[in-house]
Order: C-alpha cells, then sequence, then structure tokens
C-alpha cells in the first residue's frame, strides 16, 4: 500500500503570523516537520502543500517538493484533498496527512495511524499520554475512544470529566496527524459542516459526526504538543536544541 505523505502549511495564522516560517533551533518550522516525518520512514512520497510561494520556496531551497494550493481552502484537509485529487498524486493507496505545525511529533503516531487504516479503518490518527494537570488546556486536544479503538469524541475540554475528583482518570492527547484511503478523504471533504466543529475549531468532528469511523492509535509516553502559541515555540526550540545537543559530536 503505497503512502503519500502530505505536510499542509498556510502562511496566515492569527496567534503566530507566518507559523510555517517562524525560527526554531536555526530552521524554520516547516523544515522540521518535514525532517520529521523523513526520519520516520513511513512514506513513499512526501510533498508540503502550501498557499504560499514563501513556505514552498524554503521547502524546495532545502531538497524537499512543494506544490501551490489555492488559498481557498478552510483547513488543512481541505489542502490535502486537492493535492490528492491530482493525477500527479493518484496513484497512492494511503494518504498521511502530518499538520505543518507539528516538529515533534513521535514516529509511534505516525506509524499508528497508518496502521489504522491498513488493518482496515477509513481514517487513522493517534494519541498519546496526557497528565491530568494538563487536561484543561485548550490548546491539547482530547480524545475518548470505544473498546475496538475508535474515536467517540474529540474536545478541547477535559473528556473524561473526572466529577468526583478522583485523580483516577485517563486522558488522551490528540496529535495533529491522519492517515486516510483517498476514497474516505474525498468523503471528508464533501461533507456538510456540523455546529461542533465549528465550537470547538476541530476539523476532525465532521467526519466523525457523519458517522465515519476514525480508528486512534494509542501510544505509550506523553504527545508533544503542536506549535499554536508562543509558549508551544518556546517549548519546541527547547527541546529540538536539546536534541541537538546530544546529536553533537
Amino acid at each position: 500500500m503505497p503512502v503519500l505523505g502530505v505536510v499542509p502549511a498556510r502562511l496566515g495564522s492569527s496567534r503566530l503570523p507566518r507559523k510555517p516560517l517562524l525560527s526554531l533551533a536555526g530552521e524554520p518550522l516547516i523544515l522540521w516537520v518535514v525532517r520529521r516525518v523523513v526520519e520516520a520512514s513511513v512514506c513513499d512520497r512526501l510533498v508540503v502543500a502550501t498557499d504560499a510561494r514563501d513556505i514552498a520556496a524554503v521547502v524546495e531551497r532545502a531538497g524537499y517538493e512543494a506544490v501551490l494550493t489555492s488559498p481557498d481552502h478552510q483547513s488543512g484537509t481541505e489542502r490535502v484533498a486537492e493535492v490528492v485529487g491530482s493525477k500527479s498524486f493518484s496513484s497512492f493507496d494511503v494518504v498521511l496527512n502530518i499538520q505543518g505545525d507539528e516538529p515533534l511529533v513521535a514516529p509511534a503516531a505516525l506509524q499508528g495511524a497508518l496502521a489504522r487504516v491498513r488493518s482496515g479503518d477509513p481514517i487513522g490518527t493517534a494519541a498519546g499520554d496526557l497528565a491530568g494537570a494538563l487536561a484543561g488546556d485548550p490548546n491539547r486536544v482530547k480524545v475518548v475512544t470505544d473498546p475496538r479503538g475508535r474515536a467517540v469524541y474529540f474536545s478541547r475540554a477535559p473528556i473524561p470529566f473526572d466529577r468526583d475528583g478522583t485523580s483516577e482518570v485517563i486522558y488522551h492527547q490528540h496529535v495533529g496527524v491522519y492517515a486516510y484511503t483517498p476514497d474516505a478523504l474525498d468523503r471528508w471533504v464533501r461533507l456538510a459542516p456540523v455546529p461542533e466543529e465549528r465550537w470547538e475549531r476541530l476539523e476532525q468532528l465532521r467526519p466523525l459526526l457523519h458517522g465515519i469511523p476514525i480508528g486512534v492509535a494509542l501510544f505509550s509516553g506523553p504527545a508533544a504538543p503542536g506549535v499554536d502559541t508562543a509558549d508551544d515555540l518556546r517549548y519546541a526550540e527547547a527541546q529540538l536544541t536539546r536534541q541537538l545537543r546530544e546529536v553533537s559530536p
């Protein structure tokens, strides 16, 4: 099952302007994401899908592939779907969407999302451990799964809710990775929006609430946050700087 990896990256961001090009440990954020995926060896082909020539130029100068897409897309999934709909990318059985603000994404998340699709789920994603003290952070998306490992709901709120304060609740933090068959991706972008995705600002609620199963690969260890805020940027900077020091001779 050949895999096409697509990293959607748009230049506009209300919280962190020009986010994909922000410097992390001396390199643009988008390049850290691409290298992370390349090092995981999970894709047969990898491309950055962007609405900005500035981003495409940075990616191509670094030796990677980029394609320009419409600036009118409302989500990363729509941007990925434009790429997959092109004849140049029509020969892949599975599509892996790695959001462009995940420079610390765990290889286990990439592998797990793909494994869910290979085992029969139309859409696969991943989630790691989340400490209870962080469950109230709306930038850390939580997911609840059923006994088959499929998503029941995603939320920025702390779910499940520990009503009695037992401190026994187990939280899972969703990671910004999706795998899908081309058919499932096409179905997703054709679906009508649901109110919950607008309220939560979570695009994956659309297919879920329309009845398309989403398999969730749970991996051990904490899920690194994506870069949504200035604090996230500082955290990623510290982690990447530490990693560079560890590999330096």
